[in-house]
Order: C-alpha cells, then sequence, then structure tokens
C-alpha cells in the first residue's frame, strides 16, 4: 500500500514541478518582490531601502554582496533575542556551521523556510520513484549518518547542526522507518555513535543509506568489522539506494562497491545551511535541478568577478550555459545576497540544472593555473577508471618552496585502499587528464614553469586520524580537496610523521 501510494504521489508532484520549468525565471521574479514585501518593516530591510525598491536593478543598488564576517552584526542582534532584524520576529534555528575564514558560523532557519528543507528532499525521491518506478526502498529501514539532533536554546531560538536540526522534522510516515534513534544519534563522540549505529542496524532491513560519503564509509567498514562480514550485502540483501551530499561522490564509487559487493543507485542533494539548493532529478543525467521555486532568489557573478567592488550580478534568466559562477541567494531565512562561497555551472537553461564546482575559496592558482575542484575529482575519477586502483582520501595543494633541479608542482596526497601499491602511472594518468581538464596548467607543464604533480602516499587510516586529531571526525566536517596553500598538507604531514615517530 506504501508503495502504491509513493507512486500516484510522485506521479503527480513530478509532473506539477515539469509544468513550471518554462517560468523559472518569472517564479524567481515574484519570489524576489514577495520577499522584498515581506521584510520591509525589519531592521534591516529599513537600513536598505525595501520600500524604494522596485525590481532587480534596485535590488542591487541598494543590497550590496555580502559574505557571512558582514552579516555577523544582524545574527548578534538575533542572538541577544531581538525580533525583526533579517525577517520577521525570530528565526526558529540558528544552525551552526564551519566557516573558512569566520569560524563558527550562525545562520538562521525560519519557519517559514524550515518546510523548503524537507520538501526538497522529499521531491528528489519522488523524482526517483516516478523515474525508476522503484518504491520498495520505503518498506524497509533508512538511515542517515549525521550530527547530533542535540539542540541547545538562547533567547528562545535552537542552535545546532543543519542534519541536526532536521533529524527532528522526519515526516510522520518516516518515522518508524528512519534510523538511528534519537538515543543513539545524539552520541557526542563520533567513533562511539559509529559503533553504536552499527550494532543498532545490523540486523534491520536497511534499504536506503545516506550521509556525506566519507563517513558513510567509516560506518560500512566499521560494520563489516564489527560483523565479521566481506561485504555489506550480505548484510542488508535489499540496501538498494545511497542519498548523499557535500561531496563528489565519483572519487568513492569504486570503494563503495567494494564494501557493499554490488552496484546500487544514488540520488545527490546539495543541501546547506542557508537552504536546500538543488537535487539530481535524473538517474541519467549527474547534474542538479535547481529549487527555484523555493523561496529562495538566485544571483550569479562569474567566479573571476567576485572579488571586484562592484561585480556584475545575475539572475537566472541571464546566466549562459557552461561558465563558473558563485551563487548569491536571498531568502525567507533573512539572507540577503548572501555569499555562499560555492561555485557552480549550467549545464540545462530549461529546466535550470547544475553542477557544484566547488568553493571559489578553495582553488589552486599558485601561477595563475586556477585548478578548481571539479577537474581535480573528474582527474582522479579518470585515473581511478583506467587503473582499479581504490581511491579512500585525497587532497590537493601547490609545492612552491623546491630545491633546484626541481620545478614547482602540485602534489597529490592520497590515500589509497589497504594493499593498494600504485605506480608511478597513475600519476603520469592524472596529470594527463588535469592538461585536458585545465589549458592554463597544461601551458605551465608544458612551458616547464611547473613540473608534473607528485602523489605523496598516505598511510592507511591517517587522513580519519588526523581529521580527528583536529576535532573534525564525523558530521558535516570534509577533507577539503585543494587548496591555495599547504597549511592542510603541512599539518597531515607532521601528524604522519608523528604518528611514525610512535610506531
Amino acid at each position: 500500500m506504501i508503495s502504491l501510494i509513493a507512486k500516484i504521489v510522485a506521479h503527480l508532484r513530478v509532473h506539477k514541478i515539469k509544468k513550471t520549468y518554462t517560468k523559472s525565471s518569472k517564479i524567481q521574479e515574484d519570489i524576489l518582490s514577495r520577499l522584498l514585501k515581506k521584510a520591509m518593516k525589519t531592521k534591516f530591510g529599513k537600513d536598505h531601502g525595501f520600500k524604494k525598491i522596485s525590481n532587480y536593478d534596485n535590488f542591487k543598488e541598494k543590497v550590496p554582496i555580502r559574505d557571512y564576517e558582514s552579516f555577523k552584526h544582524y545574527i548578534n542582534d538575533i542572538q541577544k533575542g531581538q525580533e525583526n532584524i533579517l525577517w520577521p520576529g525570530k528565526p526558529k534555528y540558528l544552525a551552526k556551521t564551519s566557516g573558512t575564514t569566520s569560524g563558527v558560523k550562525l545562520i538562521p532557519i525560519t519557519k517559514e523556510s524550515l518546510p523548503f528543507h524537507i520538501n526538497s528532499s522529499r521531491d528528489a525521491i519522488l523524482f526517483y520513484i516516478k523515474q525508476t518506478g522503484d518504491s520498495g526502498f520505503l518498506n524497509g529501514k533508512n538511515i542517515f549518518i549525521q550530527g547530533s539532533p542535540v539542540l541547545k536554546q538562547l533567547n528562545g531560538i535552537f542552535i545546532g547542526r543543519l542534519s541536526g536540526i532536521v533529524a527532528h522534522h522526519v515526516p510522520k510516515y518516516l518515522q518508524a522507518r528512519n534510523l538511528p534513534t534519537m538515543k543513539t544519534n545524539s552520541i557526542d563522540d563520533w567513533e562511539s555513535k559509529i559503533d553504536a549505529i552499527c550494532e543498532e542496524t545490523c540486523d534491520k532491513d536497511l534499504r536506503v543509506i545516506g550521509g556525506i560519503p566519507s563517513w558513510v564509509q567509516m560506518y560500512l567498514e566499521r560494520l563489516l568489522h564489527n560483523k565479521k562480514e566481506k561485504k555489506v550485502i550480505d548484510l542488508f540483501k535489499n540496501l538498494s539506494l545511497f542519498v548523499y551530499g557535500g561531496v563528489n561522490f565519483e572519487p568513492y564509487k569504486r570503494i563503495f562497491l567494494k564494501l557493499i559487493g554490488r552496484k546500487i543507485n544514488t540520488i545527490e542533494y546539495y543541501p546547506a545551511s542557508e537552504g536546500f539548493f538543488a537535487y539530481q532529478n535524473d538517474q541519467n543525467d549527474s547534474s542538479l535541478l535547481l529549487q527555484y521555486n523555493s523561496e529562495i532568489f538566485y544571483e550569479f557573478v562569474e567566479a573571476d568577478q567576485i572579488e571586484k567592488k562592484h561585480p556584475n550580478r545575475l539572475n537566472l534568466s541571464q546566466v549562459v550555459l557552461n561558465k563558473n559562477y558563485v551563487m548569491i541567494i536571498s531568502s525567507n531565512a533573512g539572507l540577503w545576497a548572501y555569499n555562499t562561497g560555492d561555485t557552480v555551472m549550467f549545464k540545462s537553461l530549461n529546466p535550470p540544472k547544475i553542477i557544484v564546482t566547488g568553493r571559489y575559496k578553495h582553488y589552486i592558482s599558485a601561477f595563475g593555473e586556477h585548478v578548481i575542484s571539479s577537474e581535480v575529482e573528474q582527474s582522479i575519477k579518470f585515473a581511478i577508471a583506467e587503473t582499479k586502483l581504490v581511491v579512500k582520501e585525497f587532497t590537493v595543494a601547490p609545492m612552491i618552496d623546491v630545491s633546484k633541479p626541481d620545478l614547482p608542482h602540485h602534489e597529490w596526497w592520497i590515500e589509497f585502499d589497504k594493499g593498494t601499491n600504485p605506480s608511478d602511472k597513475f600519476a603520469e594518468i592524472v596529470d594527463s587528464e588535469m592538461k585536458n581538464q585545465n589549458i592554463y596548467y597544461k601551458d605551465l607543464v608544458d612551458g616547464k614553469v611547473l613540473q608534473p604533480l607528485k602523489v605523496v602516499n598516505v598511510p592507511t587510516g591517517l587522513f580519519k586520524k588526523y581529521m580527528k586529531s583536529l576535532g573534525k571526525l564525523g558530521g558535516q566536517n570534509k577533507v577539503p580537496r585543494l587548496s591555495n596553500n599547504r597549511d592542510f598538507v603541512t599539518g597531515l604531514n607532521k601528524y604522519i610523521k608523528k604518528t611514525e615517530s610512535k610506531n
């Protein structure tokens, strides 16, 4: 009965969404108008003359692009319990998230914005059911490896991680099927929590697993170790779907296939504390459907313009395909021309579909090459496919300070699966594909300004242990794919040497 109802709902909902594809730009225009009208009497609205804004050009004139630091004094007022600051009343939650320059950030989530975090996730599943006809997974259990649902309260506002906040709003029809239990999910220590989740789920009819790939990988590995099994499919015979977000899944595909024992379907989400921005709506297309009808108004700035004083801001009707844009949002959570820091590229305009190409501050351009996350991920994906090697984790950083006759180069710190012995061929393949991905990198290597990249082998398990030593194990924490400095790999190298000296 549940499967049948789900198929009917999927058919109706998907049809309704598809009817809006051609109207996406008009929908965005209407959303901006509604947001401005609703927030006109807030402190932010008065500070920026919302009453006098009648169109998008007015909005750009009166509301500059801001990062979190520029919003912080408004957030501080909210924390003090003041009302009508960024949005009418008080936000229901402040989502705690890590910032690259701001330390911990607190992002408002209002009673108006919260449903879109839930509904977008639901719609992604309904698209999947409509396309595949598979709704049988709803008859079993599902698990999401997530942050703690324990929330703190400050002046009538609850504070916690986004995944922990969402855990309090699981739809009633899923609650009986959702794992782990609230008690297990509330365990503070990440490794103890993973052990408890393993124990709680090992004998269940688990059909859907969700979470950031690296932490789901940890769960699967611990599960097999604890239960002395070789493949996850021996424990969960009906496992059919993996739902993920936060990082590119491609580098993890081979190891997941090895751990699970067979290929299963996947759905990619693009959630953030600032909003649920997009999801995969087609199993044959890796690009993501932008959530243009979720009371978020989107703007886009070409990545090489974002640091300018007056960058050229574009709305949805003005973007073009295959350009790297920084995504700017305004929403019913009370964010206004907020720089998400994420870079995206449009792969379709009708409907608007994107791929996430990285973070605009996460790149390597020590010599003007401007290598971005999607390029390194594509290159390592290609090398994995060519060599059949299994990569568990990796990060990339520039090496500038070298002794002659060496030239500067990119270092790829890679943890291969236990027992894997990579040859120089792997580095050659990655380097060749990087040249295909980035013409500036190719010119620099061919012109002998850079030498071909080098691979540094990271001992098994040390990425995870290093992240734990930083207090960044689990939850929404992720190993950075690449950096324009050596801070992360320098710390990792010191940790590796320290560990080896103890042994």
